[in-house]
């Protein structure tokens, strides 16, 4: 607890006080929550080993005594000590406002606050537990306490729009684009494409002759072309491609693509 004269007084409450010396109202709901964990985790709460005891030890004389000796040293106004390990920008600068610019109360009201708390749960729990009790008994109060037990519904809220929407997003993403258009282009289409350009290169063997003969024409031309293309396209090479020469490659593809069909007619 930040009690006055300990060191979390001049380390915690400091970083409070400084962030209440900027005036401004954007992360005011930290103060508001409140730390929860599942059941499990405070079931397995145990004792320390006695090589994490002695640490802790050091630490807990540290906490006590090294605040109230080290303060001006480290927070201390006009001090310079450690001032150049982070920079901090002229804007953010509120130590002043926070040392002088507060009221004491709201200096204290952290101490005020746990002490009164502490105090008023002692003697609703010890003293009138049935007046604890009788808050449920009602249903303002059972709905109160439903939503102040249930962490303010946050996590009600972070798994069904926030968990849940980000599942659907990967399920799409793994349908869509993993399984989808990856494998599409991927192993699965090229295997389709291997074996579907197989059925078709056997679908020419139809048993014609003329077939046969069309097919050795084409590969020589074939041939042909590949030798005297340099040639044939180093003069006007816009022109001879986009002019009659596109003609001779549309008839030689169509051929290739319709030759089966036509042999199977014709057997």
């Amino acid at each position: 607890m930040a009690f006055p004269f300990l060191t979390g007084f001049y380390s915690k409450d400091l970083i409070l006080e400084v962030a209440l010396g900027q005036y401004e109202v954007s992360g005011n709901i930290a103060y508001w929550l409140v730390p929860n964990a599942p059941k499990g985790d405070y079931l397995h709460a145990h004792e320390a080993p006695m090589i994490i005891v002695i640490p802790l030890v050091i630490l807990s004389i540290l906490s006590i005594v090294f605040g109230y000796v080290a303060k001006d040293a480290f927070v201390g106004v006009g001090s310079d000590f450690l001032s150049t390990s982070l920079f901090q920008h002229p804007d953010h600068i509120s130590l002043i406002e926070a040392e002088f610019g507060l009221p004491l109360l709201l200096k204290l009201l952290p101490a005020i606050g746990s002490l009164f708390g502490a105090g008023l749960a002692l003697y609703l729990y010890h003293s009138v537990p049935s007046f604890t009790i009788g808050l449920t008994n009602n249903t303002v109060g059972y709905a109160l306490y439903t939503f102040l037990n249930g962490k303010w519904l946050f996590d009600v809220v972070y798994n069904k729009y926030i968990i849940n929407g980000g599942l659907q997003l990967g399920q799409v993403i793994s349908k869509v684009v993993d399984r989808g258009l990856i494998e599409l282009v991927g192993p699965y289409g090229f295997s389709n494409v291997l074996t579907n350009t197989g059925r078709t290169v056997a679908s020419y063997d139809t048993g014609v002759i003329t077939s046969y003969a069309l097919y050795i024409i084409l590969g020589l031309i074939s041939f042909i072309f590949l030798l005297f293309a340099p040639i044939m396209l180093n003069e006007g090479a816009v022109d001879s491609i986009f002019g009659g020469d596109i003609a001779l490659i549309l008839v030689y593809f169509s051929a290739l693509v319709l030759l089966p069909s036509a042999g199977k007619s014709s057997s």
